[in-house]
């Protein structure tokens, strides 16, 4: 074995990150293996570095990239600003807030080479300070206010839940009155459903009546009186430190600062993307921290062999790393928060013959994301075949932590909570609305803390809309309303839990012989149809799905509730309509069930009754991320 290529960039080196990548390539044409060395500091991406067949290594030789021992690399997508000077246009210091005058700071952006702004709603530019995201100008500084009412002309009447198509709002109070010479004003809500949140321009201002016109198109759901909403990307509202408004037409960028101006890092996100390795092999990218992009960190496009580890993912505008096709891709022991949308993507492996495409995302630490959009942005995403999200801590995010679709994956001792924080229809771990989404495994994961939107409850594990043929077992959920749920699916099994303080502990309905059975021949039909499931290996894999027609295709059959432990909370919401098919036994119910430790950690005394059943307690010290060893 010929001994490696080193190659180390910038500090006294001064080679570049591009010079690096040649010199790469002309050590892999000749067969050498290859570590690039990357000296602390800030390197700025004009454009996204690019891996492909040619960055390659072997099994046994794979290639590095990776920061000096112990200094911090930091790759960056966006641009550092100075310059900034006070504001003392006249016009402009009034239309601030009075409170705001003399406080805020304003730079030309075009001065600084930045033109492309974007939109304000997402993809667009984005301000820092110090490492934080601030908060485009907006009213209320937190939280929401409510729709006050609706002009109407199209109702909308989902099973009772009534609103209108038309997104004509009236508003409380007179603030809006503030905003009727702001140029570009937008309002962020969630305006019929708590999970389908949705941004959209103010169109007109009907200072009379008090109504916000909305810019078509409408919200897919329409507008529902009392659903909760905030006005932004207004000026006028610029009224706290740690606010900001940029007038895409002048180019200028008002900021009133958080801290001290002399020695802050102030920097907006300028490019797309700070990496993409398409049709590569065998490349290592360790210990890198990747800042300041408006979508995506890291692209990963049909490669094998990939390894994302140790590396910082923050401030961005979308995911961390975003994996689609391939093979073997592992993003482990990363630090991923502030994202505009959620931390991993894992997409590979085909439905059709069911080959796994083994793609990994473990240890990693996942927290504040779905910045910008707030719904349906996971912490982790996995769908095709055969993905593993293992030992990994996730928190504090307005929706789900981990989303899942296809088959045969693993979610395993991941500590997850203070999650769906503005939602409350919605699940820390979810997927739903498909028959043959079946082989998919959660075990040994602790959930806790997952109450929902004002604390009107959520969902621990939350099988939608007649998911089947998926295992809960060995978990452990401490204060989570609805802990696992079954949706109207069949061939589930849940298994070996304990639940503490659950409100209720399990739920099966029968929703598709009700309310939802429109979706069984229509959307199961058809999903059910797309995949070959009379041939080999889907016939032996998922046998259940040979007589599903035959067998009450609508009814929740063959689930499984057995040998789990609950203690306080209700244990029982299984509906009238579902009882018949379940098969709930061997479950102890009790005031005291033996518990030790402290919440949420919680243990089995030796003389536990629940030890009498043969329950299996969540391996509570082997849930989350493990030592990184290097």
């Amino acid at each position: 074995m010929s001994t490696p290529v080193n190659i180390p960039v910038g500090g006294t080196s001064l080679i570049t990150l591009d010079q690096a990548q040649e010199q790469a390539r002309k050590a892999l044409a000749d067969d050498r293996s290859v570590i690039v060395e990357i000296a602390g500091g800030n390197y700025r991406l004009d454009t996204p570095l690019h891996f492909g067949g040619a960055d390659s290594g072997s099994e046994a030789t794979p290639v590095v990239w990776r920061a000096r021992q112990g200094e911090t690399v930091r790759l960056l997508a966006g641009a550092i600003l100075d310059g900034f000077r006070p504001v003392e246009d006249e016009t402009t210091l009034q239309r601030l807030p009075e409170n705001a005058r003399g406080k805020v700071w304003q730079l030309d952006l075009g001065n600084a080479g930045i033109s492309d702004f974007g939109d304000p709603v997402s993809g667009g530019l984005e301000l820092f300070f110090n490492g934080e995201p601030l908060t485009l100008a907006r009213w209320p500084n937190a939280g929401f206010t409510r729709i006050a009412g609706l002009v109407g002309g199209h109702p909308v009447d989902v099973r009772g839940t009534k609103g209108d198509e038309d997104g004509n709002i009236y508003v409380h109070g007179t603030r809006y009155l503030r905003w009727m010479d702001e140029a570009d004003p937008w309002v962020h809500g969630y305006w019929f459903w708590d999970w389908a949140d949705e941004r959209h321009r103010v169109a007109r201002i009907d200072p009379e009546y008090g109504v916000l016109e909305l810019e078509p198109p409408a919200h897919r759901y329409g507008y529902r009186r009392g659903q909760w909403f905030y006005a932004y990307n207004l000026l006028c509202e610029l009224d706290e430190p740690g606010e900001w408004y940029l007038d895409r037409d002048t180019g200028i960028l008002y900021l009133w600062p958080p801290g001290d101006m002399e020695s802050a890092e102030i920097a907006v996100s300028v490019g797309a993307q700070a990496m993409s390795i398409d049709g590569a092999r065998h490349i290592h990218i360790q210990d890198l921290n990747f800042e300041y992009t408006r979508a995506d960190a890291i692209q990963i496009q049909d490669a094998e062999k990939i390894t994302i580890e140790g590396c910082t993912f923050r401030n961005l505008g979308g995911w961390g790393v975003v994996v689609s096709g391939g093979r073997d891709v592992r993003i482990r022991h990363c630090h991923i928060h502030g994202t505009g949308n959620g931390g991993i993507r894992l997409d590979g492996g085909d439905r059709p013959t069911l080959r796994r495409a083994d793609h990994v995302a473990e240890d990693n630490h996942i927290h504040d994301y779905g910045r910008v959009n707030r719904m349906y942005q996971p912490a982790i995403q996995i769908s095709g075949v055969g993905q593993r999200v293992v030992h990994n801590h996730i928190h504090h995010a307005p929706h789900m932590a981990i989303q899942f679709a296809g088959n045969d994956h693993l979610i395993a001792h991941n500590d997850i909570h203070h999650v769906c924080q503005e939602s409350n229809d919605a699940g820390a771990i979810y997927s739903g609305r498909d028959w043959t989404w079946r082989g998919t495994v959660i075990r040994h994961n602790l959930l806790w803390e997952i109450t929902g939107f004002e604390d009107r409850g959520c969902v621990g594990v939350y099988l939608d809309d007649m998911l089947c043929g998926t295992q809960i077992t060995g978990n452990l959920f401490y204060r989570v309303t609805r802990a696992a749920m079954i949706g109207g699916g069949r061939d589930c099994l849940i298994q070996d839990n304990l639940f503490v303080d659950c409100e209720p502990s399990i739920h099966v309905d029968a929703r598709a012989m009700n309310w939802a059975s429109y979706h069984v021949e229509t959307t199961m039909r058809e999903r059910l149809e797309q995949m070959p499931v009379t041939t080999s290996p889907w016939a032996e894999r998922y046998p259940e799905l040979l007589t599903i027609w035959e067998e009450e295709a609508a009814a929740p059959r063959g689930n499984v509730i057995r040998r789990n432990v609950c203690q306080s909370g209700v244990w029982d919401g299984v509906r009238d309509d579902a009882r018949a098919y379940v098969d709930l036994r061997e479950n102890l119910v009790a005031d005291d069930v033996g518990l030790t430790g402290e919440a949420p950690h919680f243990r089995l005394a030796s003389d536990s009754p629940a030890l009498d059943s043969g329950f299996e307690l969540c391996p509570i010290d082997q849930v989350g991320p493990r030592q990184r060893l290097r």
